[in-house]
């Protein structure tokens, strides 16, 4: 599995004190707010993840190097991290990477204002680097998450919704804010408007398979791995594509009602129900799919270095549900 430690190497000497950097000014941002709900702020952004968002924000804008830089990526993670915790919030969950949630440890209005705050603190630093159109880009991105959200809770415990309606969940809830990571980067970097959309559509991309890649896991499992229990958006009521698939290949699915999964132990047997099915490597080439036309459709003009590096980026995304 490519890692991000992969990526850093094949972008250039430049990338790992970038991302040292953004750490730095995530730390300070989450901080800066003081009390309680800083350390929320604080323990939510500590728990991290891969940072991808923020790594295609500084591959995507080349060799560049800045303060504006710094900020972009930072902003686009602090959405990314508000989402979750309001996810959190929306879903009850009691894990996220493994560890308890906000929401879990200092309830709903805590959980709430923390999101709150990190969102904030995105907007209102990237208003820092005095570019509308990074803002418009971050803007439409956290509008997108919101309509995707919408989405997904009218959606809730509907298995009769077609993949073309799931797809657009997807593009709302995650793509766009891949996307909007890569145009940021583009625009910092000083890509033309050809080159911002092309690594634009290669984010959105990558994002949507990124999704559903995710949602394949939510099946596959297990627990140690995922940092959440097998089946949770089963119980949550979101319909995801390898329910879609499965469905489609077997009729008892097609009768279960998703109220009636309470327990773990329900989600799990029907996780196995659907794994039978093979909707699980169908659900995967069709992310495989996604991948292979964002790499083979990134603008042709790009550096050997920088394309090297976004292509592994992608390979990583796939790589995760080995």
């Amino acid at each position: 599995m490519n890692t991000v430690a992969d990526v850093v190497t094949t972008g250039g000497p430049h990338l790992a004190p970038l991302l040292a950097r953004v750490e730095a000014h995530l730390a300070g941002l989450a901080a800066d707010h003081g009390g309680a709900l800083s350390d929320h702020a604080a323990a939510t952004i500590a728990a991290g993840g891969k940072r991808l968002r923020p790594l295609l924000v500084l591959l995507a804008a080349g060799g560049a190097d800045g303060e504006g830089l710094v900020r972009a990526a930072a902003a686009v993670e602090l959405v990314h991290s508000a989402t979750l915790v309001h996810d959190d919030v929306l879903d009850g969950a009691d894990l996220r990477r493994g560890r308890p949630t906000v929401v879990a440890t200092a309830g709903r209005a805590m959980a709430t204002a923390t999101g709150d705050l990190l969102f904030a603190r995105a907007i209102g630093d990237l208003v820092r680097n005095g570019d509308a159109d990074e803002v418009r880009v971050l803007s439409a991105a956290s509008s997108a998450l919101a309509r995707g959200e919408l989405l997904q809770r009218a959606d809730a415990w509907d298995a009769s919704i077609t993949v073309e309606r799931y797809l657009l969940r997807c593009e709302l809830k995650t793509a766009r804010l891949f996307e909007a990571a890569c145009r940021l980067g583009a625009l910092e970097g000083g890509a033309d408007a050809a080159t911002t959309d092309g690594i634009g559509r290669f984010g959105r991309r990558i994002g949507l398979a990124f999704q559903l890649l995710d949602d394949v896991l939510d099946v596959s499992g297990p627990a140690e791995r995922t940092g959440k229990h097998r089946g949770t958006d089963l119980l949550d009521g979101t319909v995801t594509l390898p329910l879609l698939l499965a469905r489609e290949r077997d009729a008892a699915l097609r009768a279960i009602d998703l109220r009636a999964v309470r327990t773990p132990a329900q989600a799990e047997a029907l996780c196995d129900a659907i794994a039978a099915t093979g909707a699980l490597q169908d659900a995967r080439r069709q992310a495989l799919g996604i991948v292979a036309g964002a790499k083979a459709d990134l603008p042709s003009e790009l550096p050997a270095g920088q394309r090297r590096a976004l292509d592994l980026v992608a390979d990583g995304v796939v790589a995760r549900y080995a």
